[in-house]
């Protein structure tokens, strides 16, 4: 009996794994469709195995792919990668990045969208996302244009389904295997599904409340026709809510009372919000068509906006698509849509701390997290989550692996509360370092529960099965009834898996002290 109980043991220590995953550089596969300085990436890889990673993450360019011309498609360049992954016995999420790469934060890479798009966009540049000023963003189509056939007679949403369809028959093999176990699908900037309404290309700066994105010609009509349906035809998309790096306080729309909190304004948030909704609603359905029957999951990311976060009008939030309020809750409908296509919801910002932002940014990253985590797990979806900016010392960490178990490990079996994977961003040079990769060795570890790695996903109740049909499509109303606010899930103060064996700041230990000096030790 003693020889047994070790086992049985880990057998129920393994119900508190969760697997982490580190993203690729964004050049993995480059401009030219190759992989990019291959020697070190291979390198790279067998560190990260040898650290017990479970996989990778990476971005699958429609700018590189399908940049020839329509229906052009070269998966050349991914197969090779996908090939030096799965050879390195790491497994692959693999990202259906809709969106330009270059623009965001941390983005080193330029890779555009196709160029047989952006050409359409000389002659209609309403395809592009637009401020009321009249500036476009090439980063992503406007789901204005979701439905509109003109790319050569197809619609953007066509356009990303055949994508899809392609990479299916293009990676069968790859998918066969089991070695992908993940497809997230993009749905707007960074991949994000979310309005780009804090663009650096076009001066933003944080913590600036953004703008909205809706003043192309396809949006506006939409708009139009939709207040006209509603009785008032008079109504105009808002021209009172200021620039990108206002605070609220000084837009009429964002003031205390202002037009967010009347009549007109409820409208075209909800108007505003809903696009998001539908937008994402309809892509995912074409993804699920795409993969159905695949061993794998469907995933969305969903951007973790905190600044403004603790104020009455959660301006940054709401330009962004997010329409969430003290009471009026902007996620449980996106959680409860995904119920509809078998979707993990993946969120930003797991590494932050409120006691990290500036104070006039109204900052609250732990409170958002906790809060969108617990719509995901109140409609009975799986949430997974990322870093939003590298980071490297034990303080980050403790705090991504108390949200990974928000309750703890249960050493008699699966945890009341578990996230279903992590993906650290992001493979660099940096992570390799001696220093800072000892210590992210024992935040693998500690994801893991103090298990070993395990490749079996079974065994830590991840049971693949083939992915199903959508659901029937869920109605607007019962949709927007989720945006009634529900009590988050409690949160223990601070993670049982310290990756300094201690608690709190920067927790204790030698790694605890060195991050406590240099909190961002590069």
């Amino acid at each position: 009996m003693q020889a047994s109980s070790p086992q049985t043991c880990n057998e129920k220590m393994l119900a508190n794994y969760v697997p982490i995953y580190v993203m690729l550089p964004l050049d993995a596969v480059t401009a030219d469709n190759v992989v990019g300085d291959r020697d070190n990436l291979e390198k790279q890889l067998k560190e990260l195995r040898a650290a017990g990673v479970d996989g990778v993450m990476t971005d699958v360019w429609w700018g590189i792919v399908e940049s020839k011309g329509p229906k052009q498609y070269d998966w050349s360049g991914y197969r090779s990668l996908f090939k030096l992954v799965q050879d390195c016995g790491l497994k692959m999420q693999a990202i259906m990045s809709f969106h330009q790469c270059g623009g965001n934060v941390g983005d080193v890479v330029y890779i555009p969208i196709p160029q047989w798009v952006r050409d359409i966009g000389e002659s209609d540049p309403d395809i592009f996302y637009t401020n009321r000023k009249g500036n476009r963003n090439p980063e992503y189509l406007t789901l204005g244009v979701d439905n509109k056939p003109l790319f050569h007679g197809r619609t953007a949403v066509e356009i990303y389904s055949d994508y899809m369809k392609s990479f299916r028959e293009n990676m069968s093999d790859f998918l066969e295997s089991g070695f992908i176990l993940d497809i997230e699908v993009g749905l707007g900037a960074a991949g994000e599904l979310r309005y780009p309404s804090y663009p650096e290309t076009q001066g933003w700066v944080f913590p600036g409340i953004g703008e909205f994105q809706c003043y192309d010609k396809y949006l506006k009509e939409d708009f139009k026709e939709a207040a006209s349906n509603a009785g008032h035809p008079e109504w105009e998309l808002p021209d009172d809510a200021g620039e990108y790096n206002d605070t609220p306080d000084a837009t009429e729309f964002f003031k205390s009372n202002g037009t967010y909190t009347t009549e007109k304004g409820k409208f075209f948030l909800t108007w505003y919000s809903n696009k998001l909704l539908n937008h994402g609603d309809q892509i995912l359905e074409e993804a699920n068509k795409a993969f159905l029957g695949c061993k794998l999951v469907l995933a969305i990311k969903v951007s973790g906006i905190h600044w403004w976060y603790k104020t009455e009008n959660h301006a940054a939030e709401l330009t962004a698509g997010y329409y969430n309020l003290n009471d009026r809750d902007g996620y449980r409908p996106i959680a409860r849509l995904l119920t509809r296509h078998h979707a993990v919801l993946n969120f930003t910002c797991l590494e932050m701390k409120d006691s990290e932002q500036s104070a006039d940014a109204k900052s609250g990253p732990q409170e958002l997290v906790q809060q969108v985590l617990s719509d995901a797990w109140q409609e009975k979806i799986e949430v997974a989550g990322e870093n939003a900016l590298s980071r490297y010392d034990s303080a980050a960490y403790d705090q991504i692996l108390l949200n990974a178990r928000p309750n703890g490990v249960n050493k008699a079996g699966p945890p009341k509360l578990r996230m279903y994977g992590v993906t650290y961003l992001r493979l660099s040079s940096y992570l390799l370092q001696q220093t800072n990769f000892d210590l992210f060795k024992i935040f693998v570890k500690k994801m893991h529960a103090d298990q070993q790695y395990t490749a079996d996903t079974d065994k830590y109740n991840h049971h693949l099965v083939p992915l199903p049909p959508s659901k029937p499509k869920i109605p607007t109303e019962e949709l927007l009834e989720s945006t009634k606010p529900i009590k988050p899930f409690p949160w223990n103060k601070e993670t049982d898996m310290s990756v300094s064996g201690g608690g709190g700041e920067g927790g204790g230990g030698l790694f605890g002290f060195i991050t406590r000096l240099f909190p961002w030790n590069r």
